[in-house]
């Protein structure tokens, strides 16, 4: 029987090949493929706004689960439909522990990925905005979540945010295990649709949610903005570039490391 996921270990491997794919990727089809990502995760936001807000009319902590539901649509066009996004490319520093791609290239990647999401969220704030896809309560719960961004302590933005991109990296990492659609849309779905439950950060995500809030009328500044944004985006890093490819490094990678004494829970499930 063929397999049906990876190991944690082919996983591994598998995610230091992508950083290469990544890190050669030609300029204009990175560029695209960003703002394909900026505007497939505002698709997500922009679907927990409205269903988020149609529920919470009857009960809020059920708008809230309902809206965390629909928002990692986002995450599965990323990953199956194709496209650049900064927090999963965070991933990319594994290829860097082994030595196959150059600090260059990745920053480079990076400098390039988050721009166009940025690019690409701005692009969707604008046609949604001019559209008049959000009136009356949905723009309300718009601005609301704008507001509360933009309120959060530096603090509580930086922790947030690594909490959030821990996340976003382990359903990219089960993403990638999963060797058919379905499983790749169940790995996106349940971790994405946890940290939204949490009220974690992602930097991309609020490069919709509070321009489309600041367009509606929110009390956010550009100050605010730039300022959640920075934060968001270190601690975004400090989780999925840091903190979960450095131990998958060093249980699954890392030479000298006795990897074949490690109990791999899915070698049961895999064949």
């Amino acid at each position: 029987m063929d397999k049906r996921m990876l190991t944690p270990r082919e996983v591994a491997t598998a995610t230091v090949n992508a950083g290469i794919s990544k890190a050669e990727i030609e300029t204009k089809s990175c560029i695209l493929l960003g703002i394909l990502a900026g505007i497939f995760i505002g698709f997500g936001g922009l679907g927990n706004i409205l269903i988020g807000q149609t529920i919470s009319n009857i009960d809020p902590g059920l708008g809230r689960f309902v809206g965390a539901i629909i928002f990692p649509v986002g995450l599965m066009l990323v990953v199956i439909c194709g496209a650049e996004l900064f927090t999963g490319n965070c991933l990319m520093t594994l290829a860097i522990m082994e030595s196959k791609i150059t600090m260059e290239q990745m920053l480079k990647n990076w400098a390039l990925v988050y721009v166009a999401n940025f690019i690409g969220s701005l692009l969707l704030v604008l046609v949604v905005f001019y559209s008049g896809t959000l009136s009356g309560d949905a723009a309300i719960k718009a601005m609301a979540i704008a507001e509360s961004k933009a309120g959060l302590t530096v603090v509580q933005a930086f922790l947030r945010a690594i909490l959030c991109n821990m996340i976003v990296v382990l359903a990219v990492w089960m993403a990638t295990a999963g060797r058919d659609i379905v499983s790749k849309i169940f790995a996106c779905w349940f971790p994405i649709m946890l940290f939204v439950l949490c009220g974690f950060e992602h930097s991309i995500a609020n490069m919709f949610f509070m321009p489309m809030g600041m367009m509606l009328g929110a009390n956010v500044t550009v100050v605010h903005l730039i300022t959640n944004l920075v934060v968001v985006t270190l601690g975004n890093i400090v989780g999925g570039a840091i903190i979960v490819p450095f131990i998958y490094h060093h249980c699954y990678l890392k030479p000298g490391i006795n990897n074949h004494n490690l109990v791999d829970s899915t070698k049961s499930t895999a064949n």
